[in-house]
């Protein structure tokens, strides 16, 4: 079975079997999908080629690059600090960094606008570092610097750069985030670190249970990321944590949006301070990016994803799905029939996660299935493509997902949405976010004709029938709880054509008519005081 498929795939002389009567005339391949409306654009700036992860190079919360005049070593940093710098091949600044590290070393509280990608890692972590071996700071006098981040996955990320930026300072760093070993992390805190890196729940865990973790020596506090930080659930445990903080100290905080909530922390954190934001933040994408979009009827979707995939083997490609079942399963599916694929979702363990994280991070070819716990913070250099084959819930989420392509100065990267013709509505909410793509056109009689195999397949395997069907009801669940009711109405959808893209001839049964969870409820109401606050 796992050969039927694979050679089908090589040959364009089969057709699929659809009723799409509106098939274009164009290849969908890597280097040749054509667009009926170009509005590509390039960057000019000169490339930094580093060893820490391109979410600390010059770019805007989406991507764009916006240097300053400024050096890093017009400011007053320490030699070994400058010296790492010099070696990632960061010399200039951009503009947030510009903006607050001279505030930040002279000890004042900052309160920034800025998402991730502006660079915003090194405009905090240099200030730390610079302020804590200026008053020499040692494991002894415990903790002296605190950030504190929403995820494991950024968590990990800026404790990557932080290593970078220490490596010639005897400042210890250390990392605390649920999932981890506990008990190494209280080792580690007894010991001593002055630098730590944490998620609020594991933070505030050891605070209150780990004897030695001395924390009262604190002198710099960092939250980032504020607005997910507390749209996750963590406002009872920041407001905790923060009681728990010396009152003598520098904090500053940084957020994408400055919501009620946000400002409520930032007046129980902070004092008098200083308000930056980053300039030109109304680009929407990335201007080194290219992308398009396909209308692709739903039993034609898997067999033009695996016809892409199997195409671009060499490519280093990112895809997104709707659900954690989605995911897996066509993680599953896709390495059965020898298209080697890794996944990142929220129930895998966390140690998988990271594994498979790095992996991908450190390779120049391969293809990622993700959800969106990997779309938001997550930087992972050099990425070719990134696939959405389920659209997100959010269309914001959109930017923040092909965020992670074309990253840094003369960014390049390609970015496709797939859609069904039903779904066309998604493209006015990009635009009303200032966010213009172009239609790739395909040739059907190109794509790779496995439907009989991939039903037969899904029929005689036990577990990747089961794993199908889970993925299938979560798909139409995530459907049911879409925010843009008014184009992904599950009612719509054609269920015998939509089951066809798992594998089956005949759907599954799906109880349509379920009530949605408060958690959806509170998303969709979230959503829609958001777009009224825009209106």
């Amino acid at each position: 079975m796992i050969n039927s498929i694979s050679k089908n795939s090589e040959s364009s002389s089969h057709t699929v079997n659809s009723h799409n009567n509106n098939s274009h005339s164009t290849d969908l391949h890597s280097t040749d999908l054509n667009t009926t409306n170009s509005n590509s654009h390039t960057t000019n700036s000169h490339t930094n080629d580093s060893h820490i992860n391109d979410n600390d190079v010059e770019m805007n919360n989406n991507g764009d690059v916006y240097f300053s005049d400024s050096l890093f070593s017009d400011f007053e940093i320490s030699e070994p600090i400058l010296k790492a710098l010099t070696e990632n091949n960061f010399i200039k600044t951009t503009e947030i960094q510009a903006k607050c590290i001279p505030p930040l070393l002279q000890g004042k509280d900052v309160l920034g606008k800025a998402k991730t990608g502006s660079g915003k890692t090194l405009a905090f972590l240099i200030p730390m570092a610079e302020v804590l071996y200026q008053v020499k700071f040692m494991p002894r006098n415990g903790t002296g610097g605190l950030i504190i981040s929403p995820t494991r996955e950024l968590s990990l990320q800026i404790f990557e750069v932080g290593k970078e930026i220490c490596k010639y300072l005897p400042q210890t760093l250390g990392l605390v985030m649920g999932g981890a070993n506990r008990k190494q992390e209280e080792f580690k805190l007894v010991k001593g670190v002055n630098i730590l890196i944490a998620t609020p729940g594991r933070l505030l865990d050891h605070m209150q249970n780990t004897k030695g973790f001395v924390y009262k020596n604190l002198m710099v506090f960092v939250i980032d990321e504020a607005d997910r930080i507390l749209q996750i659930g963590f406002e009872q445990e920041m407001n905790q944590i923060i009681k728990l903080l010396p009152k003598n100290r520098q904090t500053s905080l940084f957020s994408a949006t400055h919501t009620s909530n946000v400002d409520d922390l930032a007046r129980l954190s902070l004092k008098s301070p200083i308000f930056l934001q980053v300039s030109g933040m109304e680009n929407a994408t990335v201007s080194g990016l290219e992308q398009g979009y396909v209308v692709c009827e739903a039993e034609n979707r898997f067999m033009l994803l695996y016809t892409f995939l199997k195409k671009n083997l060499d490519k280093k490609i990112m895809v997104f799905f709707s659900s954690c079942n989605s995911v897996k399963f066509h993680d599953e599916l896709l390495n059965y029939v020898d298209i080697p694929v890794k996944c990142i979702h929220g129930k895998k363990k966390q140690t998988n996660r990271l594994t498979t994280y790095y992996s991908f991070c450190k390779a120049t070819k391969g293809h990622l299935l993700c959800t969106d716990v990997a779309a938001r913070g997550l930087d992972i250099p050099k990425v070719d493509w990134i696939v959405q084959y389920d659209p997100p819930d959010d269309p914001k989420d959109y930017i923040h997902r092909v965020g992670r392509t074309a990253r840094g100065a003369e960014g390049k990267g390609k970015a496709i949405l797939f859609l069904m013709p039903e779904e066309l509505g998604f493209l006015h909410y990009l635009k009303s976010l200032n966010v213009t793509i172009n239609k790739y056109d395909f040739n059907l009689s190109k794509i790779a004709n496995v439907q009989i195999h991939l039903e037969k397949l899904i029929e005689k395997n036990y577990h990747l029938n089961r794993s199908s069907k889970e993925a299938y009801r979560s798909y139409l669940h995530a459907y049911m709880s879409h925010s843009l009711k008014d184009i992904f109405n599950v009612h719509s959808l054609d269920l015998k054509r939509v089951a066809k893209s798992f594998g089956f001839s005949t759907p599954p049964k799906v109880d349509l008519n379920t009530k949605p969870s408060n958690r959806t409820k509170s998303r969709l109401l979230k959503f829609n005081k958001s777009n009224q606050l825009h209106k």
